[in-house]
């Protein structure tokens, strides 16, 4: 865990943006299921947009197996699926 997700203020941050998604994983609300969302994920990547770590309209919460659709955990990359939440939040 890095020290930005070991911090005070990202963890109060992290339970603001679970409240207002309701615990609900906003991928699988997509598709009409209610799962609960136990992580919250940078939309535009951390590591290439620091200053985008504590933006609420940055923040999205997921459930654990749609936050690893998010990432191709051999790159680190944005997969088509991330991107399309980055398309989707900024209307790119």
């Amino acid at each position: 865990m890095s020290a930005f997700h070991k911090a005070t203020r990202w963890k109060v941050k992290r339970v603001k943006i679970l409240k207002r998604d309701e615990y609900m994983c906003r991928e699988c609300k997509r598709y009409g299921k209610t799962t609960e969302a136990t992580t919250v994920h940078h939309v535009k990547p951390i590591e290439e947009r620091h200053d985008l770590g504590y933006s609420s309209k940055n923040l999205i919460s997921l459930c654990k197996p749609c936050h690893g659709k998010m990432h191709d955990r051999v790159t680190d990359k944005l997969t088509a699926l991330g991107n399309g939440w980055v398309e989707r939040i900024y209307k790119i």
